[in-house]
């Protein structure tokens, strides 16, 4: 049986900026069930290393650990080089160390608090929640329109900005309270919400995501429009700063730069018929599937990485700063059998 194909094509200075930015990027695609670790080869050319993980979405990473939700599971992985440090030319070896068995929750974007637990959205049960020892999830928060904790994907939660590790911000596509309610409002329900107080603080967003807090400002994704920006909370306005052609969901910062990431819409009842479809017809462009990155002084989208083949929708992007070349254990060769590594304070 032949293998599912894909090929990458960056820009001609898209090396270049992960080395002047000294930074890697891990990526999620839930359609073909893989997560995507980029970084830079000893040549000075683009790295990519892949694991399958079926339906892997949300990403939340730090330089030495990585969070992930899959089908059923939420992962996290932990760097086990010290620094200095390579194995087969990788400078990152992240290994499953845990995974919390959650079902099918259809977990979306991911954080840590203040504690260091997991915060995640659940579409499926509309709202945040946490991991629990003993059950699948433990509720933390629903928006203040949605009645009943109940397995329908009613509003389409999706999205989580936090702040100074409290959840600040979610995005919803709609304020729907009836299952599957969110299908009908995709064009210009999309809303913003502040958690603390459940007021929804901007509406009128077409299929809203990844909402960030970065240099006191509140970016999001308008992703059926196409469009990354701001959100001017004083005014209750969203500002855009550049046009995404594709599908962008999954947003990530480093400097003075935003790594987008874009897919290829689906010709199906959620995707069609929003307005990104005119935009890009507009602009005699066709929808990608890739990554942008964005000056978000200039709004120019300054570098681009192309994804084709099988692959053609991302959900998530994150940054890891200071990592030149990472690669992932997973479970399909004998490699996780042989990596074992000690605790220091019991290695002698």
């Amino acid at each position: 049986m032949t293998a599912p194909t894909f090929e990458f094509l960056a820009s001609r200075q898209f090396t270049a900026w992960l080395a002047e930015q000294r930074v890697s990027l891990a990526l999620t695609t839930y359609q073909a069930g893989k997560l995507f670790l980029l970084g830079l080869n000893p040549d000075g050319r683009l790295s990519v290393f892949n694991r399958t993980f079926a339906r892997c979405m949300g990403l939340y990473a730090t330089p030495s650990t990585l969070w992930m939700s899959s089908l059923y599971q939420l992962w996290r992985f932990e760097n086990t080089l010290e620094p200095g440090q390579n194995y087969q030319g990788f400078d990152r070896l992240f290994v499953p160390q845990l995974a919390y068995t959650t079902g099918d929750l259809d977990i979306h974007d991911i954080a840590l608090d203040g504690a260091g637990r997991p915060v995640f959205v659940s579409a499926l049960f509309s709202c945040l929640a946490t991991v629990s020892e003993r059950y699948s999830f433990a509720p933390l928060w629903r928006p203040p329109f949605i009645s009943k904790l109940a397995a329908e994907d009613r509003c389409h939660l999706n999205g989580l900005a936090m702040d100074e590790g409290q959840p600040r911000f979610v995005t919803a596509v709609s304020q729907s309270d009836v299952a599957d309610g969110w299908r009908d409002h995709r064009t210009e329900g999309g809303v913003l919400i502040e958690v603390a107080s459940g007021e929804v603080v901007l509406e009128g967003l077409s299929m809203p995501h990844s909402p960030r807090l970065y240099r006191d400002k509140l970016w999001l994704l308008d992703s059926g429009r196409g469009e990354f920006g701001y959100v001017d909370l004083a005014r209750g306005r969203f500002e855009p700063v550049a046009f995404c052609p594709g599908y962008a969901r999954g947003l990530s910062f480093i400097g003075d730069f935003a790594v987008v990431g874009l897919s290829q819409p689906r010709h199906n009842q959620s995707f069609s018929g929003l307005p990104l479809e005119e935009r890009l017809q507009a602009r005699r462009a066709e929808p990608r599937c890739g990554l942008q990155v964005i000056d978000i002084n200039r709004g120019d989208a300054v570098h681009t990485l192309r994804i084709s083949g099988v692959i053609e929708e991302l959900y998530d992007v994150a940054v890891l700063p200071g990592v030149h070349r990472p690669m992932a254990l997973g479970f399909r060769s004998d490699e996780i059998r042989r990596m074992i590594s000690i605790a220091p304070e019991f290695a002698n």
